[in-house]
């Protein structure tokens, strides 16, 4: 079966799993749960790719014993992630950027962290580049562990074997097979929606915070109202 390759070549679900297997899926898999070179990986359309390829045969290994090991390499993967956060701690906060890490990914994980708190380790699962930082930001909060092992489990098993099912079970559906490069494209589509509308909701909350600050109600500047109330 041929899928579209999204991206470049080491990038496309079917490539890599042609090139590298079960083994190769499994790296991938735990290098984006918690490695910070691993947020640039296709995890979403790759587990889907798998559960397909399981269902129809390609691959040559049982769906449960694919699940089970998918989500023991996220859940190992968000482990990694937690103690390499606790270990650097704010030094995370301080690192320049280079071509593999952005600060501006941290700070994404950090506020995604705030928002939903201990649940956030579920919901970032289904998030690309915030599924890789946020159990790297648990760690650095220093989070609760027996707290963290809970919800890293909940969310390694609902995203593993959650995305590897959908795909074994849309494997079966002749619509699928006919139109998979659509398929893979709308997952990807709808994996980094989230990041899109976040990023909307917070470039109206700056020009919302901005408009505040120079409060336009009467169109005077803040420092200007300031030189008219010592008159």
């Amino acid at each position: 079966m041929n899928t579209l390759a999204l991206g470049p070549s080491w990038l496309d679900p079917d490539y890599l799993l042609e090139q590298f297997g079960l083994i190769g899926l499994l790296v991938i898999v735990f290098a984006e749960s918690g490695l910070l070179i691993g947020f640039f990986l296709p995890g979403d359309s790759l587990l889907f790719t798998t559960g397909l390829l399981v269902t129809t045969g390609v691959l040559d290994t049982p769906l449960w014993l694919v699940c089970t090991l998918v989500c023991l390499a996220a859940i190992i993967g968000d482990q990694v992630g937690y103690l390499f956060g606790r270990k650097v701690g704010p030094a995370l906060f301080k690192r320049p950027d280079s071509k593999l890490f952005k600060q501006e990914n941290v700070e994404k994980a950090h506020d995604f962290f705030e928002k939903y708190g201990p649940k956030s380790l579920v919901l970032a699962r289904f998030v690309p580049i915030v599924r890789t930082f946020t159990p790297i930001i648990a760690g650095v909060s220093r989070m609760n562990y027996r707290s963290f092992i809970t919800y890293n489990i909940i969310g390694g098993v609902l995203w593993g074997a959650g995305v590897t099912l959908l795909g074994a079970s849309l494997g079966k559906v002749e619509f699928v097979h006919k139109n998979i490069e659509a398929i893979l494209i709308l997952i990807v589509l709808i994996s980094v929606l989230p990041i899109v509308i976040e990023y909307l909701r917070a470039r109206s909350k700056n020009k919302k915070a901005a408009a505040a600050a120079g409060d336009p109600s009467d169109g005077t500047p803040p420092s200007s109202r300031g030189r008219h109330a010592k008159r």
